[in-house]
């Protein structure tokens, strides 16, 4: 009797060609007809006798069994099977001071780079991720008026893994630089300090006497303008709060 060939590959949910994979087929009546492992490739083949329906049921290592139905032709059939994983990551995102932080965009890219699946948090600031195979991982973490982070995490084969995540504050800080008793704006070089006495950054006014610091870290800061006698005055810095300073220099 001439036999029908099915074939195809088997991948997992990011793409990945999975090797070594078991592929059991059974016909309508439940007896085994066919069985065979899937090459390093992915691919697969089976020759079978019967025409008709069948199940092909696939397993492999750190993923979930799938059964797919397969009606055999004369001229065979193919047919690619998708396996998920087994495991889970799941966590939540939260700003310096502890408070949650919503519709925060969550991704996670596998070792290749390529990005297996995305989440927007709650209101809680919750995430989760299932159906993963194991292995490391990028997971990143952007929202705005927050700096964005980017970390490895490892999934394991079975289970869940929790990785919360802080995203610190990027405030933005403007003013103005004027002659003390006087609107009119000066040319001065500006510095913001924190408290460890570090210079975080440090810009020139433009001809208007205006500054702006992007991205700014919450905490406490000094801020000093130079250009006539120096003028130092202390900042407190809001996690993602746009915070305005002015600064008067003396003759």
């Amino acid at each position: 009797m001439d036999s029908s060939l099915i074939r195809g590959r088997v991948v997992g949910a990011d793409g990945a060609l999975i090797g070594r994979a078991a592929l059991t087929l059974i016909d309508a009546a439940g007896r085994q007809v066919g069985r065979t492992s899937s090459e390093v490739d992915g691919t697969y083949h089976f020759n079978v006798a019967a025409s008709g329906g069948h199940v092909l049921i696939v397993t492999a290592p750190g993923h979930q069994p799938q059964a797919v139905t397969v009606m055999v032709a004369p001229d065979g059939a193919r047919i690619d099977v998708t396996l998920t994983g087994t495991s889970g990551l799941s966590g939540l995102v939260h700003s310096a001071t502890g408070a949650p932080v919503p519709s925060a965009a969550v991704t996670l890219a596998d070792g290749r780079g390529e990005v297996v699946a995305s989440r927007v948090t709650g209101a809680d600031g919750g995430y989760s991720f299932d159906d993963l195979v194991a292995g490391s991982y990028t997971l990143a973490v952007s929202a705005p008026a927050l700096r964005p982070v980017a970390m490895t995490v490892t999934v394991p084969a079975t289970g869940r893994v929790t990785q919360d995540v802080e995203l610190a504050g990027g405030a933005r800080v403007r003013g103005v630089v004027r002659t003390n008793g006087s609107s009119h704006p000066v040319e001065a070089r500006v510095t913001l300090v924190d408290a460890a006495g570090t210079v975080i950054a440090a810009t020139s006014t433009e001809t208007d006497g205006s500054y702006a610091f992007e991205d700014v870290p919450e905490g406490d800061y000094t801020i000093i303008a130079t250009g006539y006698p120096p003028a130092a005055s202390a900042l407190r810095i809001g996690g993602g709060n746009q915070s305005r300073h002015d600064i008067e220099l003396s003759f």
